[in-house]
């Protein structure tokens, strides 16, 4: 049996895939990168941004989705049973979706927060710019089924510095522009 802290890891796979889709995606669907909030303010600030596309939500839904079939099918075939903390099979198969969606959502929280308190678009907001998916895909999860509590805290405690630990590559990679 794997530990806990890979059982969680596994288990929120779908909300980092989410989380990164949109950055992923950047060069891609053209068409869907439209701002959500359309150039509105909210007291002179931007509601989300021009970073905050229809283009990332779907790159977030549509990878979460994905992502969480994989799972579904890889432990119904019996294969990472010993990674899963949760029977994939009594999960609907739209969890993904939502786990993506929750992921999405919790950023589009934060970063309405972050322009209400004066953070510029790219700053870093510690601890919010680490757990915001993490919190939003757990909640939106937590609709669909109870989510060990085991791996909330876990995930809590890991996502940051794994959150860190991947942009700073993903900035030596030349992928994204900053490091947070």
């Amino acid at each position: 049996m794997a530990l806990p802290i890979l059982q969680s890891l596994y288990f929120i796979l779908p909300a980092y895939l989410a989380n990164m889709a949109p950055v992923l995606m950047k060069n891609h669907w053209k068409a869907l990168a439209v701002p959500i909030d359309q150039g509105k303010a909210w007291h002179g600030q931007p509601l989300f941004g021009s970073h905050k596309t229809w283009r990332g939500v779907v790159a977030a839904v549509i990878s979460g989705f994905l992502l969480f079939l994989l799972q579904w099918w890889l432990h119904t075939s019996g294969t990472f049973t010993s990674l899963s903390m949760v029977d994939y099979a009594a999960f609907p198969a739209w969890t993904g979706a939502v786990m993506g969606l929750g992921a999405i959502l919790g950023d589009l929280a934060k970063s309405f927060a972050k322009r209400r308190v004066g953070v510029a678009s790219g700053k870093p907001w510690i601890p919010f710019d680490q757990l915001d998916f993490i919190i939003g895909a757990l909640l939106a999860t937590a609709l669909v089924s109870a989510v060990p509590w085991v791996a909330v805290w876990i995930l809590l405690i890991a996502s940051p510095l794994l959150h860190i630990a991947t942009n700073h590559a993903a900035f030596f990679l030349g992928i994204r522009k900053e490091k947070w």
